[in-house]
């Protein structure tokens, strides 16, 4: 590989998204503005239907972060203008690391490389709904991780996968989600923040955040909460998110006459509005990788009550940061949840230990410091400069997901 040892490398995050995305981009986005200290230049190539509306979003979360995203119009897999595309921005940013994060791009990485030299890396994120083109899903990324540099895994269970998939050790890492914690407010909500929500102070508010597909499991929370209101407690949950069960969950909501204890809250722009607004934070999923909106909680100092799925046990520890509950298990959920409201002692405590958790092992700096590493790892054409200090990060420049 050629490459001028007096410029700075060039890293391209590639992903396919349609709408606003998912949480993924919250780290691809804060990525850039990260890597600039290690002497890193970085964009982030996104790949999109047509005229999406969505696409504003992601581009108004872009420029809050200081990161750069070039948008690629995107009909379908058989159009042959993407990898034009591709090619034509790796050639004119000299691209040093391709760094895709789903099957498509991990494929396009390598039709790229064909025509523009460069290393290739690939986070996977793990598959969260199964369809029937679930299966060409993984047999893609199966055949293009193990003609790649590099694999990053967000969690254990997708570690071990690629393992089984025989990808050589030598070329795994495990790097957990992070967040930028000083983002998050942790003070007690207001009662102007939980009345966004159509919710009193007397109530006690529950959150939960995600797309409305099955393994979110939001169906068994709506049951939970159903026990609460005859059981005569006041008693609300919102939850923010978009998906095909929206119509599902709003009949099982209106069947259990609880129109006025949950609300379907939508997409958030800003998904602090929701961290704001509630008592306790509860994650029902019954698969997940390590979920952004369980670091985000915590670092919003919202007592959790998480399901024991994937990487979860390794962020939240059952009664000492949180409680965690056996997946598919809605006495559980009713149960844990109740601990809370019946000791408010507890709750405080569990949510100061889960801030404290993050700040130590989950924030943005640790992990970036292990993904330059990586980037490192290709080779000595990559040497790259470390800053002595680390860059400061404002309220403000937070990228936010659902």
């Amino acid at each position: 590989m050629a490459k001028n040892s007096k410029r700075r490398p060039f890293v391209l995050h590639t992903r396919v998204v349609t709408g606003t995305g998912g949480g993924p981009e919250k780290t691809i986005l804060n990525s850039p503005r990260f890597l600039k200290p290690y002497g890193i230049d970085s964009a982030c190539l996104f790949m999109r239907p047509p005229e999406d509306p969505g696409f504003l979003t992601l581009e108004a979360k872009a420029h809050a972060a200081g990161a750069e995203i070039i948008g690629v119009d995107d009909t379908g897999p058989f159009d042959r203008n993407v990898v034009k595309e591709c090619i034509r921005v790796c050639r004119e940013r000299n691209v040093d690391i391709w760094h895709a994060h789903d099957y498509k791009s991990n494929a396009l990485g390598l039709l790229v490389k064909r025509f523009h030299d460069m290393k290739l890396v690939t986070t996977a994120h793990g598959w969260v709904r199964f369809t029937r083109k679930t299966p060409l899903y993984y047999w893609i990324d199966r055949f293009s991780m193990k003609r790649y540099d590099q694999v990053v895994c967000v969690s254990q269970d997708l570690e071990e996968r690629c393992r089984g998939i025989r990808i050589p050790e030598h070329k795994l890492s495990l790097i957990d989600n992070a967040i930028v914690v000083d983002d998050y407010d942790p003070s007690p909500p207001t009662g102007a923040e939980r009345s966004r929500f159509g919710f009193g102070s007397d109530a006690v508010i529950l959150g939960a955040c995600g797309r409305l597909s099955e393994e979110k499991g939001f169906d068994l929370l709506i049951n939970a909460i159903s026990h609460f209101v005859r059981n005569g407690q006041n008693i609300g949950l919102v939850i923010a998110g978009e998906g095909h069960l929206r119509e599902e969950l709003q009949r099982q909501i209106d069947e259990l006459r609880l129109q006025n204890n949950v609300c379907l809250a939508g997409f958030l722009a800003d998904p602090r509005q929701l961290y704001r607004a509630i008592d306790i934070f509860v994650l029902s999923s019954l698969r997940e990788g390590l979920p952004n909106v369980v670091l985000e909680a915590m670092a919003s100092k919202r007592p959790l009550v998480a399901t024991n799925c994937n990487s979860v046990p390794r962020l939240v520890t059952n009664g000492e940061n949180g409680i965690v509950v056996d997946c598919n298990n809605e006495d559980q959920l009713y149960r844990g949840i109740r601990t809370y409201i019946e000791s408010p002692e507890t709750a405080a405590n569990f949510a100061t230990a889960g801030r404290q958790t993050v700040e130590e092992k989950f924030s943005f700096h640790r992990r970036m410091d292990r993904m330059v590493a990586v980037y490192r790892s290709l080779g000595s054409s990559l040497e790259l400069r470390i800053e002595a200090r680390p860059i400061q990060q404002s309220s403000a420049q937070l990228v936010e997901a659902t």
